[in-house]
């Protein structure tokens, strides 16, 4: 393994061919291995999928999507069912298949828009930042509409999840993994997996821990499959043990399992004084089942460092690991990480993901047990110390990523050749492949970041590099989405220790994504929200943008009167710190409105304190675009010889200043106000000399700009 950053990285997944391109959420590797035994789940899967509906039955059209349902444990194989079953309907699902979690790795379920939102992606769709479930929703029924999707929902936590993003499209078919049946979906037969057969139990041991092995001692076999209760999870992690030793049998692992129950005290509940007082029997705890007792039998066998790197792996974000999270968890090196995590594959402990960079999948219904036994062994600070550790190495490699797309000689470039190898991108595409594989992960990693409350300084860091790099490699409107989730935590972040700074910063970029899609009134509310953070904070910065931007948003709304009132308030902001610049940028803006409302007279006086600004500046660039934007009134006001005169004049600035593009642009308007007063030759001519300035085609584009 090499010492770059892009061999240990992380991978999203693959994709699917047909007109919806399907990332897979987590990129689970599955095989034949999982789904021995299964034959008769498969089989009634495809009969469920043939069978009439209760619409159909009533002689009405089916409204919506069919549902099918796979329940059982985690652990027992149920989404390598949905999977495989999956994979086999792609000819008859032409327009792809789709797949999304709705349960993250901490047991809490994925909200509504944000399922709704990764699945918009794989469509290719853009969706707007900020927008709430239901527009989330509506917006990819509307793009199923038209599709013929498989849309699989892995691990759904209730009916109500899967109700919502259901296609308004009998063409399409949901087929949703969950523990239980969803009550509440009409029409929807579970297909519930319990433990594999004894057979296929054997056969699934001996597929990981070497063939043959079985034969030596049946018995023990299948005594080791009733030990395992069949479920497939249970039993990859007893064959992960015999794989790693050769020279064990199935009746060394028995005796094995049997003396590490004895030798670890369990909790048993206190007998009942009476019959009376009896209570119903406490649920089981973690280690009451099958692969929560495997998962403590595997751990404890491990040497005691490895035993620790395991625990932590239950902070990976989104379950997600790489050598560089295993090392900043463990606090070891990135190739010492690297060698302990394929250990786990091979003890069945971690799955490997496709991609080009090696990564790892800690398996959903291991994170329970890992939870349990980081709490039992390692100290709240431990944990709180190994999850900073893991987010100052990935503000590092966010830092490296960003600067890996700037130019060849600069800072940023001649900072990054000083950090280790293992740190640095070899270009620009790695370091994109790199953001985009883990991308999942990054934004679970902020979300814990802020969550935990402890270390403010170092989340408010976090989010701010992975920020810059998100706009660095995708461009601020591509990456509007994540943006706006990133300046809602700084907000959390801010308003939990008053900084009211950062507050006013946070509040003002998501009222501009507020803006820009649509939603002027949220953004006139944060809008006003940052100015009085601003004030509270003395941020004159913060303020002035707060005033520019509430009168932008009033001017968006066409209340002309409003706009005019923030805008003055923002110009005399900056009139009284003396920024000469911002304040004759924002007498043009004044100007402007007071045209849109008809108040001309207004708009010359303020674009003539513009033209003043600019002059006494030494701006001659400027100081004729201010006249030819006070032409531009003057004409509106009725004065086309005033427009004329100053339309002229604007021209010899613009020749001093020599900014070619600039005096074609005055040729063109200049022309056409000659159009309006009736001398067509002269026209025709100032648009030749703006021809001659630019080329014929830029010139008309500037005319038709006009």
């Amino acid at each position: 393994m090499t010492d770059q950053v892009v061999d240990t990285g992380g991978a999203s997944g693959a994709g699917v061919t047909g007109v919806a391109p399907a990332r897979t959420g987590r990129g689970r590797v599955t095989g034949e291995d999982t789904l021995l035994g299964r034959e008769r789940e498969l089989a009634a899967l495809h009969e469920d999928i043939g069978r009439t509906g209760l619409d159909t039955l009533a002689g009405q059209a089916p409204p919506r999507a069919r549902v099918l349902l796979v329940a059982g444990r985690p652990g027992s194989g149920r989404t390598a069912l949905a999977e495989t079953f999956a994979a086999a309907l792609t000819e008859r699902y032409p327009d792809g298949l789709l797949r999304v979690r709705l349960t993250d790795p901490a047991g809490a379920p994925v909200p509504a828009g944000d399922a709704a939102r990764s699945l918009l992606a794989d469509l290719g769709e853009q969706t707007p930042a900020g927008a709430a479930d239901d527009v989330l929703t509506e917006q990819l029924r509307t793009a199923l509409a038209a599709r013929r999707v498989l849309l699989l929902l892995d691990d759904a936590h209730d009916a109500e999840q899967v109700d919502e993003l259901l296609p308004d499209n009998p063409a399409c078919l949901l087929l949703a993994v969950a523990t239980g049946p969803l009550t509440g979906l009409s029409d929807v037969r579970p297909c519930t997996l319990g433990g594999l057969e004894r057979q296929a139990a054997v056969r699934l041991v001996e597929r990981y821990a070497g063939p043959g092995r079985a034969a030596a001692d049946p018995r023990a076999a299948e005594r080791l499959a009733e030990e395992c209760r069949g479920q497939p999870a249970a039993l990859v992690l007893a064959a992960g043990w015999l794989a790693t030793r050769p020279e064990s049998s199935f009746a060394d692992l028995l005796a094995r399992l049997e003396a590490h129950r004895t030798a670890v005290p369990r909790a048993l509940p206190e007998p009942a004084a009476s019959e009376e007082d009896a209570a119903p029997p406490p649920a089981k705890t973690a280690t009451d089942l099958p692969v929560d007792r495997l998962l403590r039998f595997s751990h404890d066998q491990l040497p005691a460092a490895d035993q620790r790197l395991l625990r932590l792996l239950h902070l990976a974000p989104e379950g997600l690991a790489d050598a560089h999270t295993a090392s900043a968890l463990a606090g070891c090196s990135v190739r010492h990480a690297a060698e302990r995590l394929e250990h786990f594959v091979r003890h069945g402990l971690l799955r490997p993901l496709p991609g080009p960079r090696p990564a790892y999948e800690v398996p959903g219904c291991l994170v329970p047990g890992l939870r349990a036994l980081a709490a039992e062994s390692d100290r709240p600070a431990e944990l709180q110390l190994a999850c900073a550790r893991m987010l100052e190495r990935t503000v590092r490699l966010l830092h490296s990523c960003r600067a890996a797309n700037e130019p060849p000689g600069s800072p940023a470039r001649q900072r990054l050749a000083g950090l280790p190898s293992t740190l640095r991108f070899p270009g620009p595409k790695a370091a994109a492949e790199w953001l985009a594989e883990r991308l999942p992960a990054l934004l679970a990693a902020a979300r814990l970041a802020v969550a935990e409350g402890a270390f403010d300084t170092l989340a408010r860091r976090y989010v701010a590099a992975l920020v810059r790099a998100l706009v660095a490699h995708r461009g601020t409107e591509a990456a509007a989405p994540e943006l706006y989730g990133l300046h809602r935590l700084v907000l959390d972040v801010a308003r939990r220790g008053g900084l009211h700074r950062e507050q006013a910063a946070a509040l003002l970029n998501l009222a501009d994504l507020d803006a820009r899609t649509g939603r002027t009134g949220e953004a006139l509310a944060r809008y006003r929200a940052a100015l009085d953070a601003a004030r509270t904070g003395r941020d004159p910065y913060a303020a002035g943008r707060a005033m520019e931007s509430l009168a932008g948003a009033h001017q968006e709304l066409g209340d002309w009167a409003r706009a005019a009132d923030w805008y003055g308030r923002a110009l005399a902001h900056r009139l009284v710190r003396a920024e000469d610049g911002e304040a004759a940028r924002l007498y043009g803006k004044l100007a402007a409105v007071h045209a849109y409302a008809g108040h001309y007279g207004d708009a010359r006086r303020n674009w003539g304190s513009a033209i003043a600004v600019h002059k006494r500046r030494g701006d001659v660039a400027g100081q004729a675009r201010a006249l030819a934007e006070l032409a531009r009134v003057q004409e509106y006001a009725g004065r086309p010889e005033e427009a004329l005169r100053t339309c002229r004049e604007a021209v010899t600035l613009a020749e001093r200043a020599e900014d070619e593009r600039l005096r074609a642009a005055l040729h063109v308007r200049l022309a056409d106000t000659l159009d309006r007063l009736g001398d067509p030759a002269s026209a025709r001519h100032h648009r030749g000399l703006a021809a001659r300035l630019l080329g014929p085609g830029e010139a008309a584009a500037l005319r038709a700009g006009a």
